[in-house]
């Protein structure tokens, strides 16, 4: 083999390659992404004037901090963190309804977090995160049965 040719084996080898990712591999990125989001979101709200204060006083936003408020508030963040995992393990068929229908939920949970809401960094991150639902919602309602394992 000359020089030209081991050459322009390596740069074949180097070139980028464009492969196939699962559907399964993509949906469960896209929830990690957005509890990824979620979470930088909140901490970033940490800093808002009188945020602490709030918190203080036993407020969670507009909501009084009960046992109840926040169980709900943990069921709304483990949802989507569970679903990192049984994005990838659910069998096809309930994976991909399960998919689609957390996805239109969480959209319209990220939609209902931007009512009143005037601070530029957390629109900035709902937006995001309603483009990420919808991405889920989208993915998992393309996924075709030639796809299902």
């Amino acid at each position: 083999m000359t020089t030209k040719e081991t050459m322009n084996s390596i740069k074949k080898t180097a070139e980028m390659e464009d492969v196939k990712i699962n559907i399964k591999i993509k949906l469960s990125a896209l929830w990690a992404t957005m509890m990824l989001l979620y979470i930088y979101a909140d901490i970033l709200s940490l800093f808002r004037p009188g945020q602490v204060e709030e918190m203080i006083e036993g407020l969670m936003g507009p909501f009084p901090v009960t046992q109840g408020s926040l169980l709900v508030a943990s069921i709304m963040m483990i949802i989507p963190a569970v679903m990192v995992f049984l994005s990838i393990a659910l069998k096809a068929k309930v994976n991909r309804w399960a998919n689609i229908i957390l996805g239109v939920l969480y959209t319209l949970v990220n939609i209902s977090n931007l009512i009143g809401e005037t601070w530029a960094y957390y629109i900035s991150f709902s937006i995001v995160e309603i483009t990420l639902t919808l991405l889920i919602v989208w993915y998992a309602w393309k996924w075709s049965t030639q796809e299902e394992n």
